[in-house]
């Protein structure tokens, strides 16, 4: 049995007077709503060292916040006849268009409804073993608010394949993303490096500690004057890599509750942000191919008004 996992933050000015639950879901956002409420209930919340099980209890300025997820003793996936909005097929691998909401593996809180699950329904023992029954055929993820293409093995050797494809930065992955501010130039790169937020361990920074090197290319695509449409191309490939780095240059993503101002504008749940391109050489054919998806209706319909 794999430990539990405890992390820890502090309140902010914005948290003041929220609901302890609903903190926990915006840092969480992996994680379900009810699942955090179970825990608040069962006990594994702490408020300042004192345990504390109201999901109700409004939270304060400099609040310290530690939250206990238990790490279940089998967690297996299962399939689950979920539609997938498939974009390309065959016997080694599998592109899939991820729509936004949806978590890409199970995890704790989350052991249903997520693309593995639709995943297996669709390829039953079809899928590579590399990642284990939790995420089998899984090459590389993009967070439950993030849409778009994600590739997917069906056998180990494609696996292999793609994943030394991703770590030598040679696969295409072009994102778009509608972030807060104007830039003052058309294009630019951030090389700056991540690891987890030495003061909140739910959230990733750029930091020296324990962090990794990321590099994030993005360009203008259209500008709207407090807001501007990016496109974000991806050297590395780190836990939130263009949400931190993007909120690291004063250019937070709309949406965006952990990186990104607490009040947003347009209604939006969660950052707008698109896998739109997808790019790699084919395992068996050593053939390049690329794949492109429109971004998502609500993203859009921010588009729209923003013109209008």
């Amino acid at each position: 049995m794999k430990e539990s996992q405890t992390y820890t933050f502090l309140t902010d000015e914005e948290n003041k007077s929220t609901r302890l639950d609903l903190v926990l879901s915006l840092q969480l956002r992996e994680v379900s709503r009810s699942f955090i409420q179970k825990l608040i209930e069962q006990g594994q919340v702490k408020v300042n060292g004192q345990v504390c099980t109201s999901k109700k209890y409004k939270t304060e300025t400099g609040d310290r916040v530690e939250i206990t997820i238990p790490e279940p003793q089998e967690l297996k996936a299962e399939a689950e006849n979920i539609p997938l909005d498939i974009v390309y097929e065959d016997d080694d691998l599998l592109v899939v268009n991820k729509s936004r909401g949806m978590v890409v593996h199970p995890a704790a809180g989350n052991e249903s409804g997520t693309l593995v699950n639709a995943v297996m329904y669709h390829c039953g023992d079809r899928l590579s073993s590399i990642n284990g029954v939790i995420r089998p055929g899984i090459v590389h993820r993009i967070d439950k608010d993030t849409s778009g293409l994600l590739v997917i093995a069906k056998n180990d050797a494609a696996h292999e394949s793609l994943s030394r494809q991703l770590e030598q930065h040679t696969i295409t992955r072009r994102y778009e993303a509608l972030v807060f501010n104007n830039f003052a130039e058309d294009e630019g790169t951030v090389d700056a490096p991540i690891g987890r937020d030495p003061n909140n361990r739910l959230r990733q920074a750029v930091t020296v500690q324990n962090s990794k090197r990321a590099v994030t290319h993005w360009r203008v695509l259209e500008r709207f004057g407090k807001y501007t449409l990016i496109e974000a191309k991806l050297e590395t490939g780190r836990t939130h890599q263009i949400r931190v780095h993007m909120a690291y240059i004063k250019h937070p993503l709309v949406g965006d509750f952990v990186y990104g101002p607490r009040k947003q504008p347009f209604n939006v749940e969660g950052q707008l942000l698109h896998a739109k391109i997808l790019g790699f050489v084919h395992p068996r054919t050593g053939e390049y191919m690329e794949f492109e998806r429109p971004r998502p209706e609500i993203f859009e319909r921010v588009l729209e008004k923003l013109r209008r």
